[in-house]
């Protein structure tokens, strides 16, 4: 089964959306840190943030993209910033994936932005060197583990999700504000880490490579190759299949770090490259094996979408594999 080009995108995005569904209460719960401007966990609670909300070196921001239905295309993927405007977690800034945080000259959506825009993006927002970021978003946590991946490979480590997002806030009978951060510019520094971000070459290089581990972030449907999101049907070639999905549960956090662990069996420093339609779903899964301990994650943020288009780039599905095997 086929889908339009312009469905494809969005489609995958709403797979990247339901596949958040979940979290549980768990062992993983993150642990409050002590003073203004000590290291936090990447992974905050809303009680941790409730009880840190006004710490001044604390810049929130909402990263929401919005999934709705288009009578045309099927789905489309619109900013969050009107529903952010309509109500978000007091002192958040909104940071627009479909803004300047990406590329808007590449033909990919959500395409990563040069470096020094996106470090100027971030600190307009008041990001700085001696600041903690807390990030979330309306509905999954995969948008705004794209920009934590991306404050990562710019450098900045001192950055958390809010575990469930927004939907954890108000369920916890937290309210929402109307008013604008107006937070003052930050000093960001850059401090690259190209590695941290895979480009088509290397993920074509790694197919044969034994030390290298290539992990499809897309439901089980796509990755066998029974829908198509994007121009061809299936996964990478030698991927194997994380859906992002599967790292959640039913109340929107994370699963506990020993159920996290099933889902990763690979030796700690293997070269991982993580992928799915646009480096949106893939960065849910970075995050996670970051927290796990693994030392040597990548995200392909082209994914799918550059990826598919080329026949030049080997591709596979279940039957692919079980008519070789028999």
């Amino acid at each position: 089964m086929l889908i339009s080009n312009c469905s494809r995108k969005l489609l995958i995005l709403v797979a990247a959306s339901s596949l958040m569904a979940a979290c549980s209460e768990s062992e993983n719960q993150p642990e409050a840190a002590a003073d203004v401007g000590e290291p936090m966990d990447s992974l905050v609670s809303v009680e941790w943030l409730s009880q840190h909300i006004n710490d001044p070196d604390l810049v929130v921001l909402d990263c929401s993209v919005l999934i709705e239905q288009d009578p045309d295309v099927g789905y489309r993927s619109v900013s969050g910033k009107a529903s952010y405007e309509e109500g978000h977690i007091p002192t958040a800034g909104f940071a627009d994936l479909m803004g300047d945080l990406s590329d808007a000259d590449s033909p990919l959506q959500f395409a990563v932005p040069a470096p020094d825009q996106f470090v100027a993006a971030m600190s307009a927002l008041g990001v700085g060197d001696d600041t903690r970021v807390v990030l979330y978003d309306s509905y999954n946590s995969a948008w705004a583990a794209r920009v934590w991946w991306m404050l990562r490979w710019i450098g900045f480590d001192n950055a958390a999700l809010l575990d469930g997002g927004l939907n954890a806030w108000t369920a916890a009978g937290h309210s929402l504000s109307t008013d604008a951060a107006n937070r003052p510019a930050g000093t960001l520094t850059l401090a690259l880490r190209p590695e941290l971000i895979a480009d088509r070459d290397e993920v074509f290089a790694s197919i044969d490579n034994d030390e290298v581990d290539i992990i499809d972030a897309l439901p089980e449907a796509s990755y066998r190759g029974e829908m198509s999101m994007y121009d061809r049907p299936g996964h990478i070639t030698s991927a194997t299949n994380v859906p992002v999905f599967s790292l959640v549960a039913d109340d929107g956090r994370y699963r506990s770090t020993n159920e996290l662990r099933t889902f990763f069996d690979s030796d700690r420093d293997t070269r991982t490259i993580n992928y799915c339609g646009g480096g949106i779903a893939a960065s849910s899964n970075a995050f996670i094996m970051t927290r796990l301990g693994y030392t040597d994650v990548a995200v392909y943020t082209a994914s799918l979408q550059e990826w598919a288009a080329d026949p030049a780039n080997p591709m596979e599905t279940s039957a692919d594999l079980e008519n070789a095997n028999e």
